[in-house]
């Protein structure tokens, strides 16, 4: 249970004063809580951090004001020019000092409520930005309008937040106050000797020292209240990596020994020579499939890099030593081409192999459980639908988990524990090449196989970049390409990381589509059922259709051999792993294929470069890093592509430092207070709480 000096932090941010429904939905975009389906809560609130700040400290005399600057003026109101009735005109009120005289601003104004706050004749204190218009200076709107009695209430520092629409400065500072107030003071749970060389504050004073800055210093990365709560994020990120990994490497493993016949019977059906890089990572697996503990490898491989040729020779190694595997991907799309890679190869060998997904049912469904459970099936390739308490293997001994960032912990535990008696080795496939900077963040001491080589024959994707204005030209172009059998892509913009306008997008693009090329256009996104996307993607794949417009669905796995063009609208939008996995679709073939970067011009500067590194560099690994250089952590491959954790206060590779501190401070922990029974064990039990790394709290209270 989550403890009680925490509950007023995860209440629901409806219990501060003010906020009633329909802030509430506005706070839930803002704050984009962790857990969606709580809604958003005072911590969630808590953790939004100021970006900037504005100095109303300058008090110059109206005379000596500068236009495009923050100043506070002390000024006498002199008239009221109301607009006339139906014109729309701006309400406007003069003021004057001994200096000069300005023009204050109000569009719409309410003329009742503006002479109680600026009545003529009285002094008051102004604070805004200055404009200059026509020779004579203007404040629009001021920020703050108060008297002479109540100067001690304008705020002369004031921090900046990112806001969305329904919810304004003044409004997030009065609820921010009343969430301020509700930290309790909690016992201190980092390191005694470490806080002291820090100097820095305790938890509460450091939340509160961040959300009231004194300069513009204090909303830096390196600024002390901001590193004090960005290490007690990524020390509770550590420290539930290394419970979680703990727990699994404490149970027993057994040793895998194959005797090689299976996998060179795969091998020598392959129409190509394994890389290198593939030879190396089936070496590493093979070492530690040999050992007496249980397997946690991380296999990371590009686009195109041949990670599941890997994935199956290593089930092979479990099935020679008489053992079972299964093979869990995160979708049903991805299940079946899984299966349509392996089955003929694993057929050819020998091997018996089966699909379980949601779509099977009644007796098919019933036909593979009981050939599970007797032994005749030798590789179970599945969904979700593997996680089912009536899956029973009779001797399941090696898993491998695609893109496991989709799955739970305790979804993954509950595949392992399927195997017999011992515990089941472990692989985990990541088609995200991965910062070595962020490695750490998600996968903490897991050991790690990289595929850097494309199989041979690979051509380079050939990527342009194309101004929006000459999408007719695109289409020509793809009009002929189309003739000649080809088969594209047209992948639909991100916006504003909402599926429902992502969709909208891909449903108009495919519409202007249809007009030019008919039936032979398809769609696909994130909403359509498991078996309406097998349906569209299987007759892109047997060429029945020949554009495929869709969102980023597409993005991970999906392999269509004759699909040489990739259209990715509005590009700017993108990430730059995310657009690299994007044109990883094509070039999975012999042919040549191309990748068009379609922008909206002008560029930024940041956008320009990422489009730059994407013509120069089809390197992944290389790709990552840049964009991890050009966006930062909180940003990189994009939170619902990357699996990375979603960090509120740490930035990285600005806390990278902080990243290495808490990553052996977690070793050193658990080394000496494995189940955290201590008096600093107990309070890092109350951090894992307090960001939701529940799931490690779980694990502890299960022994």
């Amino acid at each position: 249970m989550r403890p009680d000096s925490l509950s007023p932090l995860f209440a629901g941010i409806r219990t501060l004063g003010g906020v009633g429904p329909r802030l509430e939905t506005a706070f839930g975009r803002l704050l984009r809580p962790l857990d969606a389906d709580a809604g958003p809560r005072v911590i969630d609130l808590l953790f939004h951090l100021p970006v900037g700040l504005l100095d109303r400290t300058a008090r110059p005399k109206i005379a000596e004001a500068t236009p495009n600057e923050l100043a506070t003026l002390e000024v006498t109101v002199t008239r009221h020019k109301a607009p006339p009735r139906g014109r729309r005109l701006p309400y406007r009120i003069f003021c004057e000092d001994s200096t000069g005289e300005i023009e204050l601003i109000f569009f719409r104004g309410d003329k009742s409520y503006l002479e109680r706050l600026l009545p003529v004749g009285e002094r008051r204190f102004i604070s805004g930005r200055i404009d200059a218009y026509d020779g004579r200076l203007q404040m629009a709107h001021p920020d703050h309008v108060v008297g002479e009695d109540d100067l001690d209430s304008l705020p002369l520092i004031e921090p900046i937040y990112p806001l969305t629409a329904g919810i304004s400065q003044k409004v997030l500072l009065k609820t921010l106050a009343q969430a301020l107030a509700k930290v309790p003071d909690l016992a201190e749970w980092q390191d005694q000797a470490w806080f002291n060389s820090k100097r820095w504050s305790n938890f509460a004073d450091s939340l509160r020292t961040a959300h009231t800055p004194q300069n513009a210093a204090d909303v830096l990365p390196e600024a002390p209240a901001r590193q004090r709560l960005a290490f007690d994020e990524l020390l509770a990120n550590q420290l539930a990596l290394s419970l979680v990994r703990g727990r699994l490497r404490r149970i027993a493993g057994r040793a895998i020994v194959g005797d090689g016949s299976l996998r060179k019977k795969i091998v020598d059906t392959l129409p190509f020579a394994l890389t290198s890089s593939q030879s190396q990572a089936l070496g590493e697996i093979d070492a530690d499939l040999r050992e007496p503990q249980r397997m946690l490898r991380l296999l990371q491989g590009d686009v195109g890099s041949g990670k599941t040729i890997v994935a199956l020779l290593a089930m092979a190694s479990a099935v020679e030593a008489g053992h079972q595997a299964a093979l869990m991907a995160p979708t049903e799309v991805l299940a079946r081409q899984h299966l349509a890679s392996f089955q003929s190869i694993a057929e050819a060998a020998g091997v018996r192999i089966a699909l379980l997904t949601g779509r099977e049912r009644g007796r098919e469904r019933k036909r593979v459980l009981d050939a599970l459970a007797g032994g005749d099936i030798d590789m179970l390739i599945g969904t979700h639908a593997l996680f089912s308490d009536d899956v029973v293997f009779k001797d399941l001994a090696f898993v491998v988990i695609d893109e496991q960032h989709r799955f739970g912990v305790h979804q993954r535990l509950a595949l392992q524990a399927k195997g017999s008696g011992s515990g089941t080795d472990v692989l985990i496939m990541t088609a995200t090449p991965i910062p070595r900077t962020l490695v750490l963040t998600a996968y903490g001491d897991m050991d790690v196989s990289q595929l850097r080589e494309k199989p041979a024959g690979r051509q380079p994707v050939l990527t342009r970049a194309i101004p929006t204005g000459r999408i007719g030209d695109v289409i020509g172009r793809l009009e002929k390409a189309l003739e000649s059998g080809a088969q594209a892509y047209w992948v639909c913009p991100l916006i504003e990381e909402s599926e429902v306008l992502d969709i909208s997008a891909a449903q108009d693009r495919y519409a202007d589509l249809q007009k030019r090329f008919g039936e032979r256009v398809g769609l696909v996104h994130g909403k359509l059922s498991s078996a309406q996307k097998d349906d569209v993607m299987a007759a892109f794949a047997a060429g029945e259709l020949s554009i495929l417009v869709a969102t980023t669905v597409i993005e991970v796995g999906v392999d269509v051999r004759n699909a040489t063009i990739m259209v990715i609208e509005h590009s700017e939008r993108f990430g730059l792993a995310q657009l690299h996995q994007l044109r990883g679709r094509v070039g999975r073939g012999s042919d040549q294929s191309a990748c068009i970067l379609l922008y909206k011009a002008p560029l930024g500067e940041t956008a320009r470069a990422r489009i730059e590194i994407l013509r120069e560099s089809d390197d992944g690994f290389l790709i990552a890093e840049e964009d991890l250089r050009l966006r930062g952590g909180g940003e990189v491959l994009g939170v619902r592509q990357s699996g990375l954790p979603t960090f509120r206060l740490a930035s990285l590779p600005e806390h990278q430092n902080l990243l290495d501190a808490a990553h052996d401070d977690a070793q050193l922990i658990l080394a000496n207070d494995r189940d955290l029974t201590s008096v600093r064990g107990e309070a890092l039990r109350v951090l894992l709480y307090l960001f939701a790394r529940d799931e490690a709290t779980r694990l502890l209270r299960a022994g």
